[in-house]
């Protein structure tokens, strides 16, 4: 991949079957280095698609433009539950015009967090049903964010599976860390499950087993970047570039080759964002 390094203009790298990061927040601070120096590492260590993730409103705005500069980059359009005290239902109709962006491909980051509670469980739970019904309405994947509120994640991502249009996967789990239970239950609605850096963390076994045990087309990996960088980068600023840690541990605990995990998952994320 070395003929990579010439390219000077990264709207001409080419789009290669290479890793695809699902779920990466490019338009955090990653300073001192930009978005070309972010995208130019990530080439270089083989990962050669990344998915910006939307939080809020302003981050719907900035995604776009991201991925709009950026041939091998996506977005998605999303409120996230620690946002979900400001939604207005009117913010429905923003996204919905932000989904019209050919580059947007999810309807993400949503879901439920009773970890942090910075909204309530009532506000979190409108806000995420609000938007479920958008992606059913647009034939668009969700992007789920899942803590410590699992029964009530899944009521409402099993009423949103009955409503996805033929041919539409449901969606995702974000950064799984959740119970085998649960995941087996997502998984049996048709949702994917993303593992991110976490696999690398000396206390994730139950994350690891997940990991062996669930489907293997029904798995892809992230960074969550700038968030849960892998050993041996945990606690630091987390990017792109260290999504092949986590393709190389996937590998390890399904005893198959690092081709075979970029390979597959892959052609999972691709087939689940409709790439």
């Amino acid at each position: 991949m070395i003929y990579l390094c010439l390219f000077h203009d990264y709207n001409m790298l080419p789009i290669i079957n290479m890793l695809i990061d699902t779920h990466c927040h490019l338009d955090s601070d990653f300073s001192p280095k930009i978005i070309p120096d972010l995208l130019r590492e990530a080439t270089l260590a083989d990962v050669s698609i990344m998915i910006a993730v939307a939080t809020e409103l302003d981050s719907v705005k900035k995604v776009s433009e991201i991925s709009s500069q950026y041939e091998n980059v996506f977005c998605t359009a999303g409120i996230h539950p620690h946002e979900a005290k400001k939604f207005n239902i009117s913010d429905v109709l923003i996204l919905k015009e932000a989904a019209t962006n050919p580059k947007c491909k999810a309807i993400g980051e949503i879901g439920l967090d009773y970890h942090y509670k910075f909204s309530t469980p009532e506000e979190q739970k409108y806000t995420l049903e609000q938007q479920l019904n958008l992606a059913a309405k647009l034939g668009l994947p969700v992007v789920i964010h899942s803590r410590e509120a699992e029964e009530d994640l899944e009521i409402s991502l099993s009423r949103y599976a009955k409503r996805v249009k033929a041919g539409v996967i449901p969606g995702v789990l974000h950064c799984f860390t959740g119970t085998k239970e649960f995941g087996l239950k997502c998984l049996d609605l048709g949702f994917y499950v993303s593992f991110s850096g976490i696999l690398t963390f000396k206390n994730a076994d139950s994350i690891r087993e997940c990991a062996r045990v669930f489907p293997l087309d029904r798995i892809v990996i992230e960074t969550d970047a700038p968030f849960l960088a892998p050993v041996p980068w945990r606690g630091k600023k987390c990017e792109p570039s260290y999504l092949k840690l986590t393709a190389q541990k996937l590998a390890e605990i399904r005893g198959m080759s690092f081709d075979e995990v970029a390979k597959v998952t892959t052609e999972n994320a691709k087939r689940l964002f409709n790439i």
